[in-house]
This record gives structure tokens, sequence and C-alpha cells, in this order.
């Protein structure tokens, strides 16, 4: 046994000079501390922006009426898994391009992630691991289609909207956003969109709105000069999606911080956390009061709107303003709610669940509003910015809704919409025990 320890003891003697140079080898936590903080910021914050794929489900499921529910969970988890595959095969390195003329990088380069137990010297220590800022970045995409999957309810086939979704989370998403996300001529000319109320919002509620125009209105909402409510299937269900959504928006907005290696950056997000909510329940409460000051009685769908409105408006600049500012951006978005939806319907065109108001009209409030609270912001081209993605996103969703309506048609039939889209395109509903009465 002495002999036995005697050896172990000499052979650990004669390793120690190479543990030691191993050691010294070896980077601190100071030099992999912020690459760390960072990919587990974009894990957390994917998994609440994600989460929010459950919260869009939840809400258009409670906006839409009970014939057609299960079409609204089909559209929503298969939209979310398309956008991840087209992310993956085209979207992210069209999006983050390493060269190209600001307008547009280089299609069909699939996603590929850091080696399996990557070294530290092989890592971007100055950022964070591909697989986190792929995964962050993916579930933004998702959201954008799920705006669109809202507005069209109701009268929609299943296979044009899921290819639009291809082309929209592959391609048109992807182009927009490199302008600005991705270091391109938008984010050269000074525009500033923190977290996506112009890149990601407005270009759903474009697309929502070329949409809807070439889709027309529901079966009878429109009729004799008249607007003819449609309730929900379930409200409660709604206001389930709608405190879901707020509790993803903290990581659709933190998370955008990019960085939690310094107290700074920590710092940051947790005022990030502060001012998402204070918008929220501004616009939350503004849409209560303003319900019940016009309608004499407050409405539900509205409030509900309201505090999405209130996260849309504040998502372009959640860090610089101070609570108080926060609470008259998101206030001002719960108004823009209450008088927009009406316009719609003025307008004839049918938004089922009010994604244009709260994702178009609220994000380009959002955009504007940044020049109240950030010094590097001017209107000049935060406008420019507006209608660079309203131009080229709504140009290109109609050219696209045009030709799926021309090749393979994009509406059920008078019949079909009438029995419900449950039955007619999938034959099967949501809740089947009560649909014989």
């Amino acid at each position: 046994m002495k002999l036995t320890k005697s050896l172990v003891v000499g052979a650990g003697l004669t390793a120690l000079p190479t543990l030691a140079l191993a050691q010294d080898a070896a980077p601190g936590f100071d030099e992999i501390g912020p690459y760390i903080m960072t990919t587990l910021l974009f894990c957390m914050a994917g998994f609440l922006v994600f989460f929010m794929a459950a919260g869009f489900a939840m809400l258009e499921g409670g906006l839409v009426r009970s014939k057609n529910v299960t079409m609204q969970m089909t559209k929503n988890i298969a939209l979310y898994s398309i956008a991840a595959i087209m992310y993956w095969l085209v979207g992210f390195n069209l999006m983050y391009p390493g060269e190209f003329n600001g307008y547009v990088g280089s299609f069909f380069v699939p996603t590929v992630l850091d080696p399996v137990g990557v070294a530290a010297e092989k890592a971007a220590l100055d950022y964070a691991s591909i697989g986190s800022d792929f995964f962050f970045q993916l579930v933004f995409v998702a959201a954008t289609a799920s705006i669109v999957s809202g507005a069209l309810a109701e009268r929609i086939k299943l296979w044009p909207f899921l290819i639009f979704v291809v082309v929209l989370t592959g391609f048109m998403y992807p182009i927009s956003g490199s302008w600005k996300w991705g270091a391109g001529w938008l984010d050269a000319a000074g525009f500033q969109d923190f977290a996506g109320s112009t890149v990601v919002h407005s270009v759903g509620g474009w697309a929502a709105l070329a949409g809807a125009i070439v889709l027309g209105p529901r079966l009878g909402k429109y009729k004799d000069g008249r607007v003819n409510p449609m309730p929900g299937s379930n409200l409660a269900l709604a206001t389930l999606g709608t405190f879901i959504l707020w509790l993803g928006w903290f990581g659709f907005n933190g998370g955008s911080q990019l960085a939690m290696g310094t107290v700074g950056d920590v710092s940051d997000v947790s005022r990030i956390f502060a001012n998402t909510n204070m918008a929220a329940a501004a616009g939350a409460v503004t849409a209560l009061i303003l319900t019940q000051l016009l309608y004499k009685k407050p409405d539900l769908t509205m409030v509900l709107n309201g505090a999405l409105a209130g996260l849309v408006s504040i998502t372009a600049e959640p860090l610089a303003p101070s609570l108080f500012g926060a609470l008259w951006i998101g206030a001002i978005g719960g108004v823009i709610v209450v008088f927009t939806v009406p316009l719609l319907d003025k307008l004839k065109i049918d938004d089922v669940v009010g994604a244009i108001p709260v994702h178009l009209f609220a994000g380009i409030w959002g955009t504007i509003a940044v020049v109240f609270y950030n010094s590097d912001a001017n209107l000049g081209t935060q406008l420019m910015g507006i209608i660079a993605y309203g131009v080229f996103t709504f140009v290109a969703s109609l050219i696209v809704w045009f030709v799926l309506k021309a090749v393979m048609g994009i509406r059920v039939s008078e019949e079909d919409e009438i029995n419900g889209l449950d039955m007619s395109e999938l034959g099967m509903e949501a809740y089947p025990e009560f649909s014989k009465g």
C-alpha cells in the first residue's frame, strides 16, 4: 500500500508543472464570462419568445368562432415549424450575411452550429454561441408569421397560407431584416429599431394587410352598410393568450440587449423588463377607459389588444425611456387600437383578431416614438425606414397573395366557410361535444 501510494504521489508531483501550465493557458472568467452569459441570455429569452407561439395560438383560438378553432391551432404549430426549417435553410444567413451589398445577402446557405465541445479559442468570445443566436433570431420570424395567421382567420385555405409562410419566413423577412439588424443600408443610415416594432411587427402587419385585401372579408361581416360583430368562441382563452404574449415579450425585448456580460448590460435588461411591463399596462388601462367612455361599457377584446399595442409600441426603444416615458408611449398604443379597429371596419378590411391595428399601426407609432428618447434617432430616418419596410413587404406580399390566388385559390368556398374550416379543411372539430347541440 505504501509503495503504491508513493508511486501515485510521485506521479502527481510530476504532473503538477503540466497542470499548472494548462491552468495558466486556460482563459479566465473575465474572458469567457461575457460569452457564457450572453449565450445564456439568448437561450432564456428565446424560450420566452418561443412561448409566444402558444400565446398567439390561444389568442387566435379564443377570438375565432368555435367552428374554426382547430384550423387556427393547426396553422400556428405548422407555421412555427416551417419557420424553423426555412430559417435554418435560408433565412439566418440571408439576414445576417458575412459580406453583402447592404440590400440582400446570399441565398441557400444553411446554418452550421459550433462544433460539439467547442474550445474557447475557437468560439466567438466577443458575442455568443451560434446555436443560441440562431434560436433567438428564429423565434422572432415565427412571431411575424403568427401575426398574419390571426388577421386572415376563418376564410383562408390551409396550404396556400403555409406556402405564404415559406416565402415570408425564408425570404421576405430575412431580406428586410438584414437592412437593419444585418448591418444593411438602413442601419448605415441611422435607422433605430431596438427589438422590432418595424422589423418584426409592422412587417407582419403589412403582410396581413395585403392578405386581408386580396382575401376579402368573411361572409356576412359587412352587410347593408353595417358591421356585423362575430364574437369569438372563448374570451378566457384569448385572455390567457394575451398574458402569455405579455410574458414572452420580456424575452422579446430583454433579449434584444444582445449582451449580458457586464453590470451595465444586466441592469439594462432589467430596465427593459420594467419599461416593457409599464407600456403593456398603460395600453390596457387606456383601452379600458376609452371603451367605457365611447361605448358605455368596457370591451375586453379592446383591452387585450390595448395591452398588446402597448407592447408593440415600446418595442422599438424599450431601454432609453423612463417608466413614465414607457407609460405614455404604451398608452398611445392603446388609443391607436381603439380608434383603428373601427377604421378598418369602415374600409371593409376584415381583421379577425385586430392584428393590423396592434402590430402595424402601433408598430409605426413605436418606431416614430424612438425620437423622443434616443438621441441617435431622427424623424426623417425613422420615417424612411417605416416607408421602406412598408413598400417592400406590402408589395411583395401582394404579389405572392395574387399568385397563390391565381394558381391554387386562397379562399374556401362559401359552403365551407359557413360550415367552418375545422370540418371542411381538417375534418375534425375543437369542441365536438357541443357542435351537434
